[in-house]
């Protein structure tokens, strides 16, 4: 889920986000230790816990952060280019894992209207299907962006967002780790985007992007359907599901690249 060009584990940084700003933003840039002081007065009197609060202890920014945000640019490349390849080297394990899962995408598919083979497209699209799903600390990730002043009022919405995660019980933050731009889990949700629409689809009674396929494949069509996925309708460019993609995220090549993935696992199978 993404901005345009986060990198393929952090490649889509603001695509799956949703861009509500709920705080009054606190000044960007200058000395992190204040603006995180000020942040964290926000962020209590909108009900941030004091055990969610607990989580900026000892948060410091993170330039390595900074420096990849400054340096996007993978969607410069063509479709034959960024897309081509990728297809060819995911398409034998998509193909498998369409299999394997079958149950449970059969199950998503009369949910929410998505089939199978646009979610697996996503799912190896964003992480190799959960195998590089990034080591970063999203609160340290997500506030180092916060505290910058390119993109301050959204991503200090993320920032509280994250927080709010760790208040319901969704993750511990020390389990948070994930791409660079503080995607989480499989398909790389931003925190405001698994507030909205991650859901517990296997059960168990947590939403779980990190190790839950059912969860992840669930939540992926969730936002999907959200956004106006067309049940039963064509996804080719051009239709109206296609439009859809671009709310995944923005690039036109990720968005072809996602369709034709999919047209490839669909005739797989």
């Amino acid at each position: 889920m993404r901005i345009p060009t986060l990198g393929l584990t952090a490649l889509l940084a603001g695509f799956v986000c949703t861009l509500s700003f709920p705080l009054a933003a606190a000044p960007c840039g200058g000395d992190f230790s204040n603006w995180l002081e000020i942040f964290k007065r926000e962020a209590a009197a909108r009900g941030v816990s004091p055990r969610a609060l607990a989580s900026l202890a000892g948060v410091t920014p993170d330039p390595k952060v900074i420096a990849l945000d400054r340096r996007q640019g993978v969607f410069r490349k063509s479709f034959e280019e960024f897309g081509l390849p990728r297809i060819a080297q995911r398409l034998p394990k998509a193909a498998r894992l369409m299999r394997q899962h079958t149950a449970t995408l059969s199950r998503i598919e009369r949910q929410f209207g998505v089939p199978g083979e646009i979610v697996v497209a996503i799912w190896g699209l964003e992480t190799d299907f959960g195998a590089v799903m990034g080591r970063q600390p999203v609160i340290r990730s997500v506030a180092t962006l916060a505290h910058d002043c390119r993109r301050t009022e959204r991503f200090q919405g993320e920032l509280l967002d994250v927080l709010r995660i760790v208040d319901r019980g969704d993750y511990a933050a020390a389990d948070l780790r994930g791409a660079w731009a503080g995607e989480i889990g499989q398909t790389q949700f931003l925190p405001s985007s698994f507030m909205k629409y991650a859901v517990d689809f296997d059960g168990n009674g947590r939403r779980d992007l990190i190790r839950s396929v059912p969860d992840v494949l669930a939540s992926t069509a969730n936002y999907l359907r959200a956004h106006g996925w067309r049940r039963g309708e064509p996804y080719g460019e051009g239709s109206a599901n296609f439009a859809v993609l671009k709310e995944w995220n923005k690039s036109p090549v990720y968005q072809k690249t996602i369709a034709a993935f999919a047209e490839r696992i669909a005739r797989a199978e």
